[in-house]
């Protein structure tokens, strides 16, 4: 299926690795120009060379941290007008309550909202003027799903999705679109970290912490970040302009309710 995006411009952030990866490998394969970013210079290097030779597609690097107005500025800098949003940024590690003072609370509001709705800020106008934009923010299923554990995690991209919401319903008029999606167990470095953790804390095997983590979604497996990036690509397209303001859960049948 041609999705209608060839040449469309799209800034994904947070892409050296992981779900935004994905997300641009997508979106590179549906032949648009794409903006990776990243902290570590030498692996967002390396992602954008292998997606060079696997798309053919144009691929612009930007080392910036998101949760900076200077590392913001960058890639607005970089990519002044893109047709194509993805926002994606590292989650806050899973605690307790008690573990989060002042400053936990706010770096998680700075990394997975504030960070988020400035680049919103900053490209729905243009977006609504050229009468094309589509904004997909990667969230997460606790923010349908609350686990106590991700609290910081959950409260941020819970504000994220409620903004999103209300842009939606104002953008759309003019074929711009803002949806959500919210994964749950995909095989990207942060299950890696969380098999780590669950490691240490049960004396487990790699294997064994892997098998413990899969085998609490019905599907009985890591969802595989193509999977993800696919659905990305589907919410950017052309003919998507019908829907926005969704929250799309790919979490292996893990979500219980009925809405």
């Amino acid at each position: 299926m041609d999705l209608g995006i060839r040449g469309r411009k799209a800034l994904v952030c947070a892409s050296s690795q992981g779900l935004g990866l994905a997300c641009a490998t997508a979106l590179a394969g549906e032949g648009c120009e794409v903006w990776l970013n990243g902290r570590d210079q030498a692996r967002l290097a390396a992602a954008a060379t292998a997606l060079r030779e696997s798309s053919q597609a144009i691929v612009h690097t930007v080392v910036a941290d998101l949760d900076t107005d200077a590392g913001r500025n960058a890639l607005l800098a970089a990519c002044p007008e893109p047709d194509i949003l993805v926002n994606n940024n590292a989650g806050p590690p899973p605690g307790q309550l008690a573990d989060w003072d002042h400053d936990a609370w706010i770096g998680a509001l700075e990394a997975n909202l504030i960070a988020a709705v400035l680049l919103i800020r900053a490209v729905l106008p243009g977006m609504r003027a050229r009468r094309f934009g589509r904004i997909v923010n990667i969230t997460s299923a606790m923010v349908k799903t609350p686990h106590a554990a991700m609290g910081l995690s959950t409260a941020a991209r819970a504000g994220l999705t409620a903004v999103s919401k209300a842009l939606a319903r104002e953008a759309v008029v003019d074929n711009v679109t803002i949806n959500q999606l919210l994964p749950e167990r995909f095989d990207t470095p942060r299950q890696a970290f969380m098999a780590l953790r669950l490691m240490a804390e049960e004396g487990l095997s790699l294997t064994e912490a892997r098998q413990r983590i899969a085998d609490t979604v019905p599907a009985r497996r890591f969802g595989r970040p193509d999977e993800f990036g696919l659905a990305c690509a589907f919410f950017c397209a052309a003919n998507a302009g019908y829907v926005t303001g969704q929250n799309l859960q790919l979490d292996g049948g893990a979500y219980t309710a009925l809405v």
